[in-house]
């Protein structure tokens, strides 16, 4: 297995295999901020959770080192991962019908995390397979075994995120792309650019 290439967001800032590329100047409105600065034009970004977001601008970042479409279509796989699942858009939705006694379709869509991975999915034209773990931490280790499964079923690439938008958690996303090789052991190098990130 072999890192292409990887991205973080958090509200400090944006960096791309290990060098800031943005710091933003809205703690509170950093993915739009950002989503400014890229030029992007998706309208439905606005529309998406926290996670969605993250996501698709950390993807962005490394848009030029991702599989041709070829490849794409069906060799890339989707590994996304965090510990606190949905629950910024669970607590949005409970207070639509418990406050406001209107249920909302547009926030019940994003209570469940794997969302995330559809949204990406839809944008990119993404058909392989995907998957959303909820992990009590960031671990190397448990992207590697999932890593090899995902190689062993034929994939040729895969997109692995650990992505949090929780209010009592960092809101962060760190995206790194896998390419298979012949090389099976990465978990120590993906733990040490984990922690560069957050300068640990």
């Amino acid at each position: 297995m072999k890192i292409n290439t990887h991205s973080y967001l958090s509200h400090l800032g944006a960096a791309v295999n290990g060098k800031e590329c943005y710091s933003f100047q809205e703690n509170d409105n950093w993915t739009k901020e950002l989503y400014g600065h890229l030029k992007l034009d998706y309208p439905k970004f606005h529309k998406m959770d926290g996670l969605s977001k993250m996501a698709l601008l950390a993807v962005e970042l490394i848009a030029d080192a991702l599989p041709n479409q070829e490849i794409a279509d069906e060799g890339l796989h989707l590994i996304f991962s965090n510990a606190g699942s949905s629950s910024d858009f669970d607590a949005k939705f409970i207070n639509s019908y418990t406050e406001l006694n209107m249920p909302s379709p547009s926030l019940f869509v994003y209570t469940l995390p794997n969302i995330v991975t559809g949204e990406l999915a839809i944008k990119y034209k993404w058909y392989g397979e995907s998957c959303f773990f909820i992990q009590e931490k960031f671990k190397a280790s448990f992207f590697e075994e999932q890593l090899k499964l995902a190689f062993q079923k034929g994939a040729s690439h895969c997109l692995c995120a650990w992505v949090e938008d929780h209010p009592l958690k960092t809101k962060e996303c760190f995206v790194f792309l896998v390419e298979n090789s012949t090389n099976l052991s990465l978990a120590e190098e993906v733990e040490k650019i984990y922690k560069q990130y957050k300068n640990e």
